[in-house]
């Protein structure tokens, strides 16, 4: 066996031995997005960027790892200038700020096709412990992750300046994501 093999062959004995298998991240058919009330009116908006790494075993889902990095001026609010205010300094400051990112610290089972998934969230600067129900489920030899997660925006600085009055926008958001993985 030559040294390239030996290191590849090494590198899978701890891959398998973690029991989490790192699967390939279907982005085209996943989706990230926003939920918020806007003057008490419903909007949703869509991330068009962003990628997911995960690694699960539906064996040993408490080994599983989950990081997902979301780039904050890819928010697609249905409007170009909208779309543009959000990446200012007062939103987002995508210039400063260009990615937000999630990353487990524990999944644990919590019945047929549900898991918990705490970890840590990081936006704008700010970075919060979070903690959420996930369903995950086969589809067509493919594993799919969904799921919801409550925040406030104004803990992450997330409207600053005229737009902390939150009888415009909401402070409540809901990121509510559908990631579709295979190996």
């Amino acid at each position: 066996m030559n040294k390239k093999s030996l290191i590849a062959a090494a590198l899978l004995g701890v891959a398998l031995a973690a029991g989490a298998i790192p699967l390939k991240t279907d982005v085209a058919h996943s989706t990230v997005a926003a939920v918020f009330k806007q003057m008490n009116v419903p909007v949703e908006a869509k991330f068009k960027k962003f990628s997911a790494q995960i690694d699960y075993d539906a064996a040993k889902p408490e080994s599983a790892k989950a990081s997902v990095d979301i780039e904050t001026a890819s928010l697609d609010l249905g409007d170009a200038d909208m779309n543009k205010e959000v990446a200012k300094k007062d939103w987002f400051n995508s210039a400063q700020f260009p990615k937000a990112n999630f990353t487990s610290s524990s999944i644990k089972p919590a019945g047929a096709g549900k898991l918990t998934v705490a970890g840590k969230l990081a936006i704008k600067g700010k970075t919060q412990d979070v903690s959420f129900p996930l369903s995950v489920k086969a589809e067509g030899g493919k594993q799919v992750f969904e799921g919801t997660l409550p925040i406030k925006r104004l803990a992450f600085n997330i409207g600053e300046g005229e737009w902390k009055d939150t009888s415009m926008v909401a402070d409540e958001v809901v990121i509510k994501f559908r990631v579709i993985a295979a190996q």
